[in-house]
């Protein structure tokens, strides 16, 4: 166990990084940005040439269209039915979360979906594929500027590795689709340096959140997931772990309205213990 006071001085380091910029000891600093040195890819490269369109037609996609009761009714769910997700809807989920709708300039910035610090954009997105129709299973990377997909490898008894790379969170093996998303930190330092990491935090909630929101709109349950084992969600994906490494996480799966009372049971040591 941590001495006591180590553990103070890291919780105070912890709160000092997430302070306002306008209290640093580092006014001198200079991003790369304002050096001139030449910005990074807006995205990574295709990483294999088994890339396929996928489907644009969300206009045939059911899925609610009051916006007070998608609101109302998102909530993580760690329950699923295991009936397959669509191939349209993990389309439509892809492209809420890091779809590109222009490009400013030749190529100084893509503006999506969801908001980020400076358009820098400094994620990518993985997926662990179980039941989606018309997608074998294994491990895929979006690529955002074609709105395409690319089938990386098949994993070896997928539902144990999903399990795994959640640290043992056994309900997430029945999530159709796992979302796994990778920070590529250059991205960001380039234009906020030393600040990057705390601007890149607030950027992984607007994404995070609107994959809860898409899902909720489709009757989908997501359940975002930050107890990860880094390094073996790293290897699964090719990642070096150094100029790219996984962030966070967040399982999807289709549910029943008959399982309330199943979630209901995460939460029972809160009537055990009288919290």
């Amino acid at each position: 166990m941590l001495d006591p006071e180590i553990q103070k001085k890291l919780i105070e380091e912890g709160r000092d990084f997430l302070k306002s910029f306008a209290s640093t000891p580092y006014d001198d600093f200079e991003s790369d940005q304002r050096l001139n040195l030449p910005q990074p890819p807006l995205v990574k490269a295709p990483m294999t040439e088994r890339a396929f369109a996928l489907p644009g037609n969300f206009e045939n996609l059911w899925m609610k269209d009051d916006f007070i009761e998608i609101v109302t009714e998102r909530k993580s769910s760690r329950v699923y039915t295991q009936l397959p997700i669509s191939l349209l809807q993990l389309s439509f989920m892809l492209w809420a979360t890091q779809g590109i709708k222009d490009i400013r300039g030749k190529s100084y910035a893509t503006l999506r979906t969801v908001p980020s610090g400076g358009a820098r954009h400094a994620f990518e997105t993985y997926l662990l594929v179980q039941d989606v129709e018309g997608l074998p299973p294994g491990a895929y990377h979006y690529l955002p500027l074609g709105h395409e997909l690319e089938f990386l490898q098949p994993v070896e008894d997928l539902p144990a590795a999903i399990s795994d790379s959640l640290f043992g969170q056994s309900w997430a093996a029945k999530a159709g689709v796992i979302f796994y998303w990778s920070f590529v930190p250059y991205r960001a330092e380039w234009r906020y340096g030393i600040w990057a990491h705390r601007v890149v935090l607030i950027d992984a909630g607007h994404m995070a959140q609107n994959l809860y929101l898409a899902c909720s709109a489709l009757g989908l349950g997501a359940c975002a997931v930050a107890a990860f084992d880094m390094e073996f969600c790293d290897h699964i994906f090719g990642l070096d772990g150094e100029e790219e490494f996984t962030l966070y996480t967040c399982p999807v799966g289709t549910i029943s309205a008959d399982d309330k009372k199943q979630e209901k049971s995460f939460y029972q040591f809160v009537e055990d213990e009288g919290l």
